[in-house]
């Protein structure tokens, strides 16, 4: 009963026999070959954005880092949430590899709202020597809490910074989550919403380590090139890169794997709704779950095998609720969900 993170599940075994393929035989390095320049050619046909400048990187702090290194000039600053995973999770990755810009944090959650935007950027101001200078603005789609943006939303967002004249960033680690939970094509949640780059996720969706940058003003080409070498992040052998992205991406298999993440967490928040101890915080929109249940319980799980994210300790009284997050992605079984839910009622 493994329900941690996205991140522990296994590997999608067509993406294991894509790796295994590619393993045969000598290819040109870093980025030169062929199949490098296929998966390229993919994700500009899936996100109908034919000039857009592609690139493939192993981690998903890396692709927000020099995505947003290329729209960020080191006496900026970055607009994001307080929750952003640039903000909480990345080790200050993208005030290092933007040599130095600061983040400005807007409203008090995981969504930030247009009127927010509006209101820190305008409070914010910008030409003072003295004070940063207004930079991009970054979405997170899925957010750290699970949420969604409507498509409207963002469109609503992006119409913020553009009116600020500020591009906008937006952090996909659980992109494809969010395409089968809206319903909605890359093109729609992306480029024709204002976005003007993307950190398109495959590791948390069933890949062993490749994501991918999406530029879609090909005029930043060279400088994302320059800064990813610069930065150590030009994979060498870079076909076990592309070849994960091309079986990702062949015949649907990245939308048919976060469609089995996003109905196995429904399943599980089923399960959670029908336990009168539980306390949903969120309403469930794509994989993760953020509850809280009483410590008790907490320590009958846990005995019982189950894994997940607890944001306190076991020890204490039974009966205090402590918040929880519980995070399902393509390979977790219905047996191991009903299970757990078996023993929420038992």
């Amino acid at each position: 009963m493994f329900f941690a993170s996205d991140n522990t599940g296994p590997v999608h075994p067509r993406v294991m026999e894509a790796l295994a393929e590619a393993n045969a035989g000598h290819m040109p390095s870093y980025g030169s070959d062929d199949l490098t320049r296929q998966a390229e050619d993919r994700i500009r046909e899936i996100f109908e954005a034919p000039e857009a400048a592609v690139y493939l990187v192993a981690t998903g702090t890396t692709a927000n880092a020099l995505a947003l290194a290329c729209l960020t000039r080191p006496w900026d600053t970055v607009f994001c949430t307080p929750e952003a995973h640039v903000q909480v999770d990345e080790c200050n990755a993208p005030e290092f590899y933007t040599g130095g810009a600061k983040l400005t944090l807007v409203g008090e959650a995981d969504r930030m709202t247009p009127a927010a935007l509006d209101a820190t950027m305008t409070h914010h101001g910008s030409g003072d020597v003295h004070i940063a200078q207004s930079g991009p603005v970054s979405l997170t789609q899925v957010t750290e809490n699970g949420r969604l943006y409507a498509l409207d939303e963002l469109r609503a967002l992006t119409e913020v910074a553009k009116r600020h004249a500020n591009p906008v960033h937006l952090d996909g680690a659980r992109f494809a989550n969010a395409i089968a939970a809206l319903g909605c094509t890359p093109a729609e949640m992306t480029w024709r919403a204002g976005v003007d780059v993307v950190s398109f996720g495959g590791t948390k969706n069933g890949l062993m380590g490749a994501e991918a940058v999406v530029l879609f003003d090909p005029a930043k080409a060279r400088e994302f090139e320059l800064r990813r070498k610069r930065g150590a992040h030009l994979y060498s052998k870079h076909r076990y890169l592309a070849a994960q992205m091309l079986a990702y991406l062949d015949d649907g298999l990245w939308l048919e794997m976060a469609a089995a993440a996003n109905a196995n967490t429904a399943r599980l928040a089923e399960g959670l709704r029908g336990c009168s101890e539980a306390a949903l915080l969120y309403e469930v929109q794509a994989n993760m779950i953020f509850c809280t249940l009483p410590r008790g319980l907490h320590r009958k799980l846990h005995a019982a095998g189950a894994r997940y994210t607890l944001f306190g300790s076991l020890d204490g009284p039974e009966d205090e609720a402590v918040r929880a997050r519980f995070v399902c992605d393509w390979s977790v079984s219905k047996t191991d969900i009903d299970r757990f839910t078996g023993l929420l009622g038992a």
